[in-house]
């Protein structure tokens, strides 16, 4: 992986270009996050079953996550920073189709470009945030980070103000974000790219300097990857079908479910703040494995 190698006198985190990477993937994941805030609408204005709802979430995810390492993999060999801003052309795309479809194949092909936008996104601007760390992981992992809880909690919210009660079509004003998201992430890669061009060429090429075994490597990522798995399959179960079990226990509306929902993602984003201070005292993977046992 070609890495950013500042200069010995710039040694310190680019903390502009982390701030504008935590923005944008604040608005990203609040975009994502709209989908299955918007179910319950959906479910009403197509006649759905929650099998067909599932299957949103199945296209959201096949797009947004098997994607990823893919495209990491194509960047690995070959950076391009720009590649944010043709996701978020994605997930633009995604979002009118949405916010007219007239058919449940439009849905699912919008929730698949919006999750094309994110699996565009996410290698990128992590690897970004990487270089713009100066060895400071921790720093930078947790801006980003929390700027994308921060997004995913805030969707749900704004789907409650505005989407539920215009209806539908009114999903096309978040257009103006994403057009917002594309200035951002334009600008942070062309800083990026100067400072690519700036480096003698051959300058910060990294190699593992871990010292462990390719199978031991292997294991600690087939763990990894498990884990992932278990998480990310409880949350997005959760996320799809919260706001129904919701409406249906308690016999609230949507917009009230919508709210508690926001407030069960802003936890979240809390969350990653805290197990990134708990793991500096007590250990990374302990703190990885409280959180999947705790759940």
């Amino acid at each position: 992986m070609t890495t950013l190698a500042l200069p010995a006198t710039e040694r310190r985190p680019l903390i502009p270009i982390l701030v504008a990477l935590s923005a944008a993937h604040l608005l990203n994941d609040l975009l994502q996050s709209m989908i299955p805030a918007l179910y319950p609408l959906i479910k009403d204005n197509f006649q759905l079953d929650f099998g067909q709802i599932g299957l949103i979430t199945l296209a959201f995810q096949v797009t947004s996550s098997l994607l990823q390492p893919l495209l990491g993999w194509l960047t690995d060999k070959r950076p391009w920073p720009y590649a944010m801003v043709a996701g978020m052309g994605a997930t633009l795309l995604g979002l009118l189709t949405l916010a007219f479809a007239t058919s449940y194949p439009l849905v699912l092909l919008s929730a698949a470009l919006v999750g094309l936008g994110s699996a565009v996104f996410h290698p990128e601007a992590t690897r970004m945030a990487r270089h713009a760390a100066a060895g400071r992981q921790g720093l930078a992992q947790g801006l980003f980070q929390v700027g994308g809880h921060a997004g995913y909690a805030i969707g749900p919210l704004l789907a409650a103000a505005v989407v539920v009660p215009r209806g539908q079509a009114s999903l096309a004003w978040f257009s103006i974000v994403v057009l917002v998201a594309m200035v951002l992430m334009s600008w942070t890669a062309s800083r990026y790219s100067a400072f690519r061009r700036s480096q003698p060429k051959g300058q910060g090429d990294e190699t593992a300097a871990h010292g462990l075994s390719r199978a031991r490597v292997l294991f600690a990522m087939t763990i990894l990857i498990l884990l992932l798995v278990s998480k990310n399959g409880y949350n997005a179960a959760f996320t799809s079908y919260y706001t129904f079990y919701l409406m249906t226990r308690f016999e609230i509306t949507v917009q009230l479910s919508q709210i508690i929902l926001f407030l069960y993602l802003l936890v979240s984003t809390f969350g990653v703040i805290i197990g990134g201070m708990v793991g500096d005292r007590i250990g990374r993977d302990r703190v990885i494995w409280l959180s999947i046992v705790g759940s």
